[in-house]
């Protein structure tokens, strides 16, 4: 049997903090519809989560933030399970070559404080999980400032969520890279 023909148990998880937060956001990647069969939906959580050692900024010229590595910053964000691999694949692809995966450890929130700056989170006990995260790979691009969430939804949601748009800009032949293991 062919790896693309076996069954897929959906084991997967990644770590989300800029236009992938948004649900249907993360469907119209994924399915390609902003509304997906409430059978489909229940294969998916989204908890809220931090990324510590790493820094949000917005990318130049773009609707999108990209993170680095930043030991002094945390980014918030949301843990998405039950991800396939035909998920993970679609994701590559939608990230394109600008960004790497890779393996990280996320911290669950129980609450969620002041977005901006994270005062009031509550940590969940045990909310340690390992997941993937796209870390923007050509930092030159990245501005100073911070990607706002609520910005992106007021003035940018509804092209994200447009099945025809998605992937208009992504390059199929150059989808993001692979980090090794640590």
């Amino acid at each position: 049997m062919t790896e693309s023909a076996q069954s897929d148990d959906g084991v997967h998880c990644a770590f989300f903090y800029g236009t992938l937060m948004v649900p249907e956001v993360f469907y119209t990647v994924c399915y390609n519809t902003k509304t997906v069969p409430d059978a489909i939906a229940a294969q998916h959580t989204f908890t809220p989560a931090i990324l510590p050692g790493y820094c949000r900024r917005r990318v130049k010229w773009a609707d999108y933030p990209g993170i680095t590595e930043d030991a002094d910053h945390t980014v918030l964000g949301i843990l998405a399970t039950g991800l396939t691999r035909a998920n993970m694949g679609k994701l590559d692809h939608f990230e394109g070559a600008e960004y790497e995966r890779r393996t990280v450890k996320v911290k669950l929130l129980e609450k969620v404080g002041d977005v901006k700056t994270g005062e009031g989170n509550v940590e969940a006990v045990d909310g340690e999980r390992a997941a993937q995260v796209y870390v923007f790979m050509p930092t030159q691009h990245l501005e100073e400032k911070e990607w706002d969430l609520e910005e992106f939804r007021k003035e940018k949601l509804k092209l994200w969520t447009r099945a025809d748009l998605v992937f208009a800009d992504c390059d199929p032949d150059k989808p993001a890279t692979l980090a090794s293991a640590v």
